[in-house]
This record gives structure tokens, sequence and C-alpha cells, in this order.
């Protein structure tokens, strides 16, 4: 089984991508829905801690921290009760005062949660991988930063220059130049990133520009299986077994004829 890491930036085309290689029925492992199904969303979690308002990373944390959840357990007996409302609920508010005025608290509660997507991606990638799929697109906005690419090759980077992205994300989300700048900022380089990619789609061009990128990628990442690869996969698994199975019985049988001629 081959497991494609795509990522990229904030504003880079990722999703775009993303959409690009669904449209090929291509399987995508999105980690945002994952984590939304999961009741945790460490990568989005992640992104809107540094990238959007304290009010909308709440809006994300809702299901996280809701009562009696796993999420909430691990955050009460971390923070402590001080964070909860007399009905048992989390604070949002408060608790935001601590994660955001510390960026070190900020990074303890995204380790704190981060079994919760990790799980949810395991088992996506096992459901696919017992459909027969050869091929599946892991799509992780913090591919490098959860340390997930070790899980996956190719590795796929969606790049844009410095400035186009700003100009991207000032026209999508109305915001201010700084505000744009430091939500950029707060995100490791798309430059570093694409230093780590093994396949790098350059995002500053038109639509069909990308689309013509895309289209060499997809040859590239569906091409046939490698051995390792192959083996991997579940058809891989079951060609093993069938032949380990066939050894047996013909070994089995060789026996049994050995001894009854003796």
């Amino acid at each position: 089984m081959r497991i494609v890491g795509l990522t990229g930036g904030i504003a880079s085309g990722k999703s775009t991508v993303s959409n690009l290689f669904k449209s090929h029925d291509v399987p995508i492992v999105d980690a945002d829905v994952v984590a939304r199904v999961s009741s945790f969303s460490l990568f989005s979690i992640s992104v809107k801690l540094n990238s959007v308002s304290v009010s909308d990373y709440w809006n994300t944390m809702q299901e996280v921290l809701m009562k009696g959840s796993g999420g909430w357990k691990k955050v009460v007996a971390a923070f402590g009760d001080e964070i909860l409302l007399e009905n048992g609920e989390v604070n949002r508010p408060r608790l935001g005062q601590i994660v955001f005025s510390d960026p070190d608290k900020r990074q303890f509660l995204n380790r704190l949660l981060a079994p919760y997507i990790s799980r949810g991606i395991f088992w996506k990638v096992l459901k696919l991988w017992m459909k027969g799929y050869k091929v599946i697109v892991l799509d992780v906005p913090l591919l490098f930063e959860a340390k997930m690419d070790k899980f996956t090759k190719p590795i796929i980077v969606v790049w844009v220059d410095p400035e186009t992205q700003i100009q991207r994300l000032l026209a999508r989300d109305k915001s201010s130049e700084e505000d744009a700048r430091n939500r950029i900022n707060a995100q490791m380089s798309l430059d570093v990133k694409r230093g780590k990619a093994d396949i790098v789609i350059d995002n500053t061009g038109s639509l069909d520009d990308l689309n013509q990128q895309f289209q060499k990628v997809f040859v590239e990442v569906t091409r046939p299986l490698t051995w390792t690869e192959f083996l991997r996969s579940r058809q891989g698994v079951f060609a093993i077994l069938a032949s380990f199975t066939s050894g047996v019985v013909l070994f089995m049988k060789t026996f049994n004829n050995h001894t009854h001629i003796s």
C-alpha cells in the first residue's frame, strides 16, 4: 500500500489539490475530517491557534471538550477544576486565556490530545486497506510538525511564494496584511516544507497550470507499487498467506507420502 503525504500552508492551495485527487477516485484521509469524527482536531486546532480568532478556535474545540469525553477528562486532569463551569462544562474563555497567553501550554494541550487524532487516522487507513485500496492520500496540514511524514511516501508539498500566499489570504479572509503575515509566520515556512518534499507542486500560477502539474503528479503517485508497497497491501498479505498455506499443504502431502511408503 502506498500512503501519499499531502501538505502545504495556509492559502497555498492544498485543499484544491486534495479535491483533484478525489475527482480522480483516489481515497483521501483528511486529518481535519477524521478529527471532527473523532471529536478532536489537533491539526485544525494547531492552525487555528495561530491563525484565527479565539472564538473560531473554540468553535472547533467544542466537541473535543464535551463534558465526559476523553478530551474533557484529559484537559481537566491537566488544568484543574478552575477551567470548569458550575455545570461541569469547560469554561472555554478561561482555558483560552491560559493557552493563548502561553505557547508552551498551547503546545502541551495539543500533545495532550494528539492520540485521539492519531487513532482516528489509523482506523481510517486500516479500513481503506481492508477494502483493497493500493494508493491513498493522507491530507495533513501539519504533516511535518505532527511527525506523520515518516509514515508517508512520497510527500507532496503544495508551494506558493510568500507574496502570492499573502495576497490570496487577504482576498480569501479579508484580513489585514499584518494579520495575514502573522498567520503565515506562525506556521512552518513553505520553503522549509519544500525542502522536505519528494514532490513539489508550484501553485503560484493559474488553475490551469495547477491542473497540468497535477496530471503529472497523479501519474507518478499511481504508478505500479514497489515490491515493498505491494507486500504492505491487502493483496500482498493475502499472497503471502496463500503461498505459506500452499507450502504447508505441499509439505504435509510430501511428508504423508514419505511416511506411507516407509
